[in-house]
Formats: structure tokens, C-alpha cells, sequence
């Protein structure tokens, strides 16, 4: 099982929202490219980075401090999303030295782009699924969507997409637990690999997730809180 330790930028600093809203910001760590060096001195192997502000405006907005962390970990591998919409963003991020990027908005508005992408840059784009209830939300999860997550995962099983981040909004940031259940469900529907978001907030959501073959989890407010010890949940998801 991989962990995805997060930092989400909002205003070139690294903070943790609840539940999505852009008013309900912490602040934990005013240098992100410090966080990310720390993460990686844990023992991380992967780093999910979320370009918030530009979530909401449909283009990079943090880049500056997207760059500081490739450039502050090159030997960690890092996950991108957040306002990446475009062919052009996609090869420039990946260029710039992203592993992974995530599309979530263009899934909904412009599907042929992310299967097009998938196809162009293989294993190296995921698809980002954020429901509300069980339906996608997008634009930075400011607006709501007719589709379910499982039917828009559906439409994407056979993109080849390298894996779908699947996070559940009302969890995000609020620690009361991984929707397991949502999780699991989504997982047996598709053979893309799921990533688990949103929510997690002890070593027994993560070996609960183990236990249901899940093969990732982006872990956030639970490590910038000290709930989650990083090296210990790294242990728990290697072991």
C-alpha cells in the first residue's frame, strides 16, 4: 500500500481546508517546499500536492511553490492537481518533473482531453473523483454535478488511466474516519487502482483500507495534527 502524505496550497503556503471550503483555511507550514523535505525525511516515497487556488480558477495558480517542491525533493515522486485542465499544463507539469497528475474537472467537462491524456502519458495520469454524497462535485468542489462517482469512474475503466484519487468531501479535513464503505465500493467496481482520500484519521483507517485491498491513501490534517505519525503509517502500510 503507497501513502500520499498531502500538501495543498493556498496562497503559495501549505494548509488543510475542512470539508472542502476555502474559508475554513489552517495554515500549517508557511515554506511548502520545508514540508515536503520533511515529509521525505520520514520516509515518504510519493508526495500528493494540490494546487487549491487554482482548483477553483481552472488554471495553475501555485506555481512558484509546486516548482519549490520538485525542485526541494527530486527523489521523491509527487502528484499534482488542482486547475490543471489543458494539454499544455499536463506536459508542463510532467516536463517540470511531476510524476503523476490528477484532472478531476476536466473528467466531467472534457473527458476526451483526460482520455486523450491517459493514452499520450501513460502511468502517468489519475483521475481525481470528489463526491459530495455521492455525487461529483467540480470546479474546486464549488459546484455539484448530475453524475455518481461510480458512473464516472465507469466511463473511464478501459482510459487507462494510472489510478483514481477518490475523495469524499464531506470527510476531507473533518477527521471522523475514511467512508470505507464508498471506498470499497468503487475499488470492486473498476480494476483502476483507488486511492483512498478524505478523512483519515488513525493508523486503523489506513489498516482498515489495507484490509479491503486498497492500494493507496493521501493522508492530511491527520499528520499536520500529530494524530498519524508518518513513519509509523509508512510502517503499517509496507508491512
Amino acid at each position: 500500500m503507497i501513502l500520499y502524505p498531502a500538501i495543498d496550497l493556498k496562497d503559495g503556503q501549505c494548509v488543510r481546508l475542512l470539508r472542502g471550503d476555502m474559508d475554513k483555511a489552517t495554515v500549517f507550514n508557511r515554506d511548502p517546499a520545508d514540508q515536503a523535505r520533511k515529509f521525505a525525511a520520514a520516509g515518504a516515497q510519493w508526495i500528493h500536492v494540490v494546487d487549491l487556488d487554482g482548483a477553483f480558477a481552472g488554471k495553475p495558480k501555485n506555481a512558484a511553490a509546486v516548482d519549490a517542491i520538485l525542485k526541494a525533493v527530486p527523489g521523491i515522486k509527487v502528484q499534482l492537481g488542482g486547475g490543471i485542465r489543458d494539454r499544455a499544463s499536463i506536459k508542463s507539469w510532467l516536463d517540470l518533473g511531476a510524476a503523476r497528475v490528477v484532472l478531476g474537472t476536466a473528467a466531467v467537462k472534457n473527458p476526451e482531453l483526460v482520455k486523450a491524456a491517459c493514452k499520450e502519458f501513460p502511468s502517468r495520469v489519475a483521475l481525481g473523483i470528489d463526491a459530495r454524497q455521492g455525487q461529483v462535485a467540480v470546479e474546486g468542489w464549488a459546484e455539484s454535478s448530475s453524475i455518481s462517482a461510480l458512473d464516472l469512474a465507469r466511463r473511464f475503466a478501459d482510459a487507462g488511466a494510472a489510478a483514481i484519487v477518490y475523495t469524499d468531501i464531506e470527510r476531507d479535513g473533518a477527521l471522523e474516519g475514511v467512508n470505507l464503505e464508498a471506498t470499497a465500493e468503487l475499488a470492486r467496481a473498476v480494476k483502476t487502482p483507488v486511492i483512498a482520500s478524505g478523512g483519515i484519521a488513525s493508523l486503523d483507517d489506513i489498516a482498515a483500507l489495507k484490509a479491503k485491498g486498497i492500494p493507496g491513501a493521501i493522508l492530511g490534517r491527520a499528520l499536520y495534527d500529530g494524530r498519524v505519525d508518518l513513519q509509523s503509517a509508512l510502517a503499517l502500510a509496507a508491512a
